[in-house]
């Protein structure tokens, strides 16, 4: 049987990443629930997943599936290099202007505000050693949709880097991107999924850390606090043996 990806399937990878976001929301009301056991009696309350029609008002996606269709659209114009990446940080502005009702992060505020697409180096922002958080991750599965091959690799690492710390700069933030897209490129390829940790922290990591050191921005910065994040993956490898 021919396993290999449609574009059904990416519609639908597209499609329900927007209803998951939608659901695990809810309109601000699960957003900070820390409590998963609460979010599933609340779930049953209203009358299991089966009975919830995902549409407004009740039920807008967040910030992150804005920010995700961002990333998507920009991708889909084709552009590559620099010129992707000031047209992703034109889009990350305009989708900023649409968060009435959503709960963007600190990081993402901030990183945003910052940007400055269409000068010299305007994709980039300093350094923020607090930005460590998963705004990141929430918006770059699709640069794993556009460059799911292993040969592409570099090429994902790289967006997905550069798109990533332009609002979390930290690697514990920026390397949650790479983790998104390279385990959406893992999907697409059919990997089985107890070998998408080790191809984090072996294959796609090392990339990251070099495509960081060899262009040269906060490159002191992002070495000083670059092993949290993988270690933190070693960890979790190693507790689930």
């Amino acid at each position: 049987m021919d396993r290999s990806a449609t574009v059904e399937h990416y519609k639908a990878a597209m499609l329900l990443s927007g209803a998951g976001d939608a659901l695990g929301y809810r309109n601000q009301l699960w957003e900070y629930n820390e409590s998963g056991p609460a979010i599933h009696q609340e779930l049953q309350e209203l009358g299991g997943l089966k009975n919830i029609r995902v549409e407004l008002p009740d039920w807008p996606v967040s910030d992150d599936t804005v920010l995700h269709l961002a990333t998507a659209e920009g991708l889909a114009t084709g552009k590559a290099g620099e010129e992707l990446l000031h047209e992703v940080a034109g889009r990350y502005v305009e989708g900023m202007k649409d968060m009435e009702g959503r709960k963007p992060g600190p990081s993402s505020i901030l990183g945003v505000f910052q940007l400055k697409p269409g000068e010299e180096g305007g994709f980039r922002v300093p350094y923020n050693s607090e930005a460590t958080g998963c705004g990141a991750a929430m918006r770059s599965m699709c640069i794993g949709l556009r460059y799911p091959k292993p040969s592409e690799l570099l090429s994902l690492v790289a967006v997905a880097v550069e798109t990533g710390r332009m609002t979390h700069p930290h690697p514990t933030g920026f390397l949650g991107s790479v983790a998104s897209a390279v385990f959406t490129a893992y999907a697409v390829q059919r990997r089985p999924i107890t070998t998408w940790g080790l191809g984090l922290i072996n294959e796609a990591c090392p990339i990251a850390r070099k495509f960081v050191q060899d262009r040269g921005f906060a490159v002191e910065e992002t070495e000083r606090d670059w092993s949290y994040f993988c270690d933190k993956w070693q960890w979790c490898e190693l507790l689930r043996g």
